[in-house]
């Protein structure tokens, strides 16, 4: 019987059920009868065929078949049970309780210097892909009190390892909030929290499997608040445990619901039933996909490397995302300049055309710091040249553009053109030359593949430590001939237009292998090089979604050596630990409405990858938007982490000033908020590249007890405090917003939200020209009078909002440096203040003091939200201020006005 058939024949036994169990219902006088029968309609109706059911509940079952064509047949012949069941996603063919695969424990678990040794050995001969490997050893690390790392590994043969430096002490830690434990019968390993016993990974060697092109491992997990794993187009931040499996392999693929991205991120974090937070991250490049099953549960495959685990116990998820981020790299420090607005377009076509739309947002007055130049930028699409005849006089407009405040973004991208005639093209001749190439499998001639420039197109190997030096030189010379400020690195998962370089891939195991994880078109070759191309650290079927990774940090080095200042590179694709050195962008979107609401989802999630500086291109890469859509996602994308409005070539144009002049008022007038924030958004990647912060978080990030939090990815906030809750339909004029116990107030207003909308969902208005923003009580935000730019508004006066909780107090912080210096953090030449205010009075603590181009700055308001009594009287420092200086409000609104340097002690008291 086929799978469909099969499916829809339980189906209609469904259907038949109900109408079965109310006629037995109905049978009075058969009691007897009606207790024997119903047992077994409990068989029939459970969604199983009731004549292959075994002792495995549904949502326990483990795929014995993960690729495509199961039988009866080939499932049987696997040793394994076969089971329809109409539960959707659910394997029909899957493990039984005794496995005939995994391993168990060779002799008595070793200590070792830096935790615990087990040796473990094949069980049986059966083999799920072919060429087992037996004995492998399981090292698990005390690295730190929260973090332990357990890695399964072949002791006899060195297999490809992830080169991302992990700290990994030389002595087990003394003290840790986790406990390991192999089961008594030898057939689990469980990790537990001490604290409560929790257990945070449980996985049975029996069901381990361990090839030398196929590895799986199963885990239960505490609760179904799953987070994390990318890059996908998630359709909700807290993932479906119903059967899901997401593919992890990088691609050139515009999003699309359960298809692999850009970028690799094998992490995620789970909040546990006692609110509790922990995170795991798998350190494997090769092609993988993880399967979320109800029991829950979680199965990791992956074709190659080793099993490499970190376990990071929290216990809150902002702990999690900080433990995260010590191991595999804190963010970078972004420059100031790179949060404010930024403008894109694939297709301006000509410098007279990128002229046009500058003016025009400069005609409307809209915040704007950043100008990026697209492929067309170039001659014949050709990265480090520029088109003399379309783009005539670029380098002197650059120049004016920084003359008035504004920075420069150049798109490069990963491959090389090498049919220009020799000698012209100086980035193919001299990559020839220092032999900087990824190479056939030969592992001497070049991959040839095809790409935006004519002809056939070469791909640098940034894992060569010469390709670093041949790109190194050419940004430095690029630099001499446009005046960049940053680089966004693009296409770089490789992209190659082929499946597989010239002629063709092979036939063997490496470019085929017997599987292939869930990823789009069940082909590694698809849409880029041969997995058994040679790159410097191996095959590219370990290294292929390390290559944007690989370029991101040779490119960071490269824009700070040659601009002298801090780096900007984003980049398209990522991998753990890629926040280190840039920036991403969720890629090439639609102008649907959907993809509004998925750019929050990818943001929250990014910030989980230790990525924080993330946004989406603002009112959608493909299609053309419309203008409501348009003025929405502008709403939106202003308080984006990385906020950029970029679009293909083939659609209409759509920055904010093309729309005419009630849409630019209303941009300007939402991208003012953001400068104003500025401040506050600063200190929060500040805090993100000292301690590992997010900067973006979910509601769920700050209130994980409650239960309804973990379900919200339709508002977000910026660090604890601020609360963005955009409207993401059509034709919407409010929003429900969901309120966690706390105070909030209206940003816009001061007002306070009513205690009945607490813990609840209430409607706010959003009128056109409105998006919802909320403070939270508790916390004080540091602000500062927009500009167009921020090199105009970094000279404005300062100000404080703060917002009460219901204790009357409330903290906060600012950081502030010259913006772009390379180190300042390091070479603590920057100013730190903390703010604190509790009954009435606020104290600020300046922590450090080394910034002197602080002094000349001031503060000239300070805003108090949740006041209970109309204050009486005022002082500052001790000084009575005068009763014009200060206004109150019936909400609980105070506003001071005032004229005070920003690094003295400001020193406040209300009475």
């Amino acid at each position: 019987m086929s799978a469909y058939r099969a499916s829809a024949l339980y189906k209609r036994q469904h259907v038949a059920c109900r109408s079965w169990w109310l006629t037995m219902g109905r049978i009075k006088s058969l009691c007897f009868l009606a207790v024997v029968l119903a047992v077994l309609g409990q068989s029939f109706c459970s969604g199983e065929d009731p004549q292959c059911s075994g002792d495995i509940p549904v949502k326990r079952r483990i795929d014995c078949h993960p690729q495509p064509g199961a039988s009866q047949e080939n499932c049987e012949a696997r040793g394994c049970t076969w089971c329809s069941t109409d539960v959707l996603n659910a394997p029909w063919c899957f493990f039984p309780e005794d496995s005939p695969y995994g391993y168990s424990l060779s002799g008595n678990v070793e200590k070792t210097a830096k935790g615990q040794r087990v040796t473990l050995n094949k069980r049986q001969a059966l083999s799920l892909f072919g060429n087992d490997i037996s004995p492998v050893v399981i090292d698990v690390e005390f690295q730190t009190r929260d973090r332990l790392r357990f890695k399964i590994y072949d002791p006899n043969h060195q297999r490809f390892e992830v080169p991302l430096k992990i700290e990994s002490p030389s002595v087990a830690a003394d003290d840790t909030s986790y406990d390991i434990e192999f089961a008594d019968d030898t057939s689990y390993f469980r990790i537990k929290r001490k604290s409560t016993g929790t257990v945070l990974w449980d996985a049975s060697l029996a069901d381990l499997i361990f090839s030398n092109q196929y590895l799986q491992i199963t885990t239960t997990v505490p609760s179904t608040s799953v987070y994390g794993f990318g890059e996908h187009e998630h359709p909700s931040f807290k993932h479906s445990m119903d059967f899901a499996t997401y593919g992890m392999f990088s691609r050139d693929q515009s999003p699309a619901p359960f298809a692999n991205l850009y970028g690799v991120h094998p992490f995620y974090l789970c909040v546990e039933t006692d609110s509790n937070a922990h995170g795991v991250l798998l350190l494997n490049s090769n092609a993988q996909d993880v399967s979320l099953s109800p029991n829950p549960s979680l199965t990791f495959r992956t074709i190659g490397g080793i099993l490499d685990f970190y376990v990071f116990l929290g216990p809150t998820p902002e702990n999690v995302v900080q433990q995260y981020t010590e191991a595999i790299g804190r963010p970078h420090m972004p420059a100031y300049w790179s949060l404010g607005f930024q403008l894109s377009r694939w297709g301006y076509g000509s410098i007279d055309v990128l002229k046009e739309t500058v003016d025009r947002m400069h005609y409307y007055d809209i915040p704007y710091d950043v100008q990026h130049s697209d492929i067309d930028y170039m001659e014949r699409r050709l990265d480090f040249t520029y088109d003399k005849e379309n783009y005539a006089g670029l380098p002197e407009y650059i120049q004016q553009l920084k003359e008035e405040g504004m920075h420069y973004v150049l798109i490069l991208d990963p491959f090389i053109s090498k049919d220009e005639e020799p000698g012209t093209y100086k980035p193919y001749d001299l990559g020839e030359e220092m032999g900087v190439w990824v190479n056939n499998s030969d592992g001497v001639t070049p991959a040839v593949g095809k790409a935006f420039p004519d002809g056939h197109s070469v791909f640098p190997d940034y894992t060569n430590p010469r390709t670093v030096e041949w790109w190194t030189q050419l940004c430095l010379e690029l630099k001499d001939v446009l005046d960049y400020d940053g680089f966004w690195i693009d296409m770089n998962e490789p992209s190659n237009f082929e499946r597989g370089q010239y002629p063709g891939c092979a036939d063997n195991d490496i470019n085929n292998p017997p599987y292939v994880p869930s990823i789009s078109d069940h082909a590694l070759a698809q849409k880029t090089l041969c997995p058994d191309s040679k790159t410097y650290l191996g095959e590219h079927y370990n290294t292929h979604s390390l290559f944007g990774w690989s370029q991101t940090a040779p490119t960071f080095h490269a824009t700070q050596k040659a601009t002298g200042k801090r780096a900007f590179v984003l980049s398209r694709s990522t991998f753990v630990g890629s926040g280190k050195h840039g920036g991403h962008w969720l890629g090439d979107n639609f102008s649907q409405w959907k993809d509004m609401h998925q750019s929050i989802i990818g943001i929250l999630e990014f910030n989980l990858f230790g990525i924080p500086y993330i946004g989406a291109d603002i009112c959608g890469f493909n299609y053309n938007t419309t203008y409501e859509l348009c003025l929405r996602w502008m709403q939106l994308g202003s308080f984006y982490p990385f906020s950029r409005n970029h679009n293909s070539e083939e659609n209409s144009e759509q920055d904010p000033a093309v729309f005419g002049a009630e849409f630019a008022e209303i941009s300007r007038e939402t991208l003012q908020i953001r400068y104003s924030l500025l401040p506050y958004l600063y200190t929060l990647f500040f805090e993100s590249h000292v301690h590992g912060n997010t900067v973006a978080r979910s509601l769920m990030h700050e209130f994980t007890s409650d239960q309804q939090t973990h379900e919200i990815d339709t508002a977000f906030l910026w660090g604890p405090a601020f609360m963005i809750a955009p409207v993401l339909q059509e034709a919407t004029r409010s929003v429900d917003v969901y309120f966690p116990e706390a105070p909030w107030f209206d940003y816009y207003t001061g007002d306070k939200v009513p205690a009945s909308w607490l813990k609840s969902y209430a409607t706010v208005d959003a009128p056109l020209n409105k998006i919802p923003l909320f403070l939270r009580g508790g916390y004080i935000l540091p602000k500062q009078a927009p500009a167009t730019t921020t090199t105009k508004s970094r000279l404005n006066p300062f100000g404080l909002i703060i917002a009460l909780d219901d204790e009357g107090e409330a903290s906060g912080s600012l950081f502030w440096d010259d913006g772009d210096s390379i180190d300042t953090i390091e070479k603590e030449i920057y100013f730190l203040a903390k703010y604190t205010f509790s009954e009435g009075n606020l104290k600020t603590e300046i922590v450090k003091d080394g910034y002197r181009g602080a002094d000349s700055l001031q503060y000239n308001t300070i805003t108090i939200l949740g006041l209970k009594l109309r204050p009486q009287a005022v002082a500052l420092n001790g000084r009575a201020v005068r009763r014009d200086a200060f206004s109150y409000e019936t909400n609980g609104k105070l506003t001071l006005s005032l004229s005070e340097p920003l690094t003295q002690e400001l020193n406040i008291s209300v009475y």
